[in-house]
């Protein structure tokens, strides 16, 4: 059975390019904001990993992993940020706020994949 990661990015360029280059290996879910993730989450989904963009329109990544964090359900799942803003002082927002890895946009498709399958073998659950 192949894992399960939740991508969420405004940008349908980028949330294309994920879905299309990670659904070889994986089961792939793209969501265009942190709110309609929000809401497919409560609805029974539960993915072995979420890829969230750091910078979105009405839910940005910060807040949308604050909520994820500070739920009993969801605060296990492992999240990679990713930011198009190489900034050091947003990577330790992310990483304090619980997110395990950040990733500045544009990345390298194979550093990306051995991120995701580091992350994905220490899952507990």
């Amino acid at each position: 059975m192949s894992k399960k990661i939740l991508v969420i990015d405004d940008e349908i360029t980028i949330r294309t390019l994920l879905e299309k280059f990670l659904s070889n290996q994986y089961e792939v879910t793209a969501m265009g904001n942190g709110q309609e993730a929000l809401c497919w989450l409560q609805a029974g989904n539960i993915p072995d990993l979420m890829l969230v963009d750091l910078e979105m329109p009405s839910m940005d990544g910060i807040q949308f992993l604050q909520q994820v964090k500070s739920s009993g359900f969801f605060r296990d799942i492992p999240v990679m940020m990713l930011s198009g803003v190489d900034s050091s002082v947003e990577r330790v927002k992310c990483l304090k706020a619980g997110a395990l890895d950040f990733m500045i946009k544009p990345f390298n498709p194979e550093e990306l994949t051995i991120k995701i399958e580091i992350l994905l073998r220490f899952r507990i659950i």
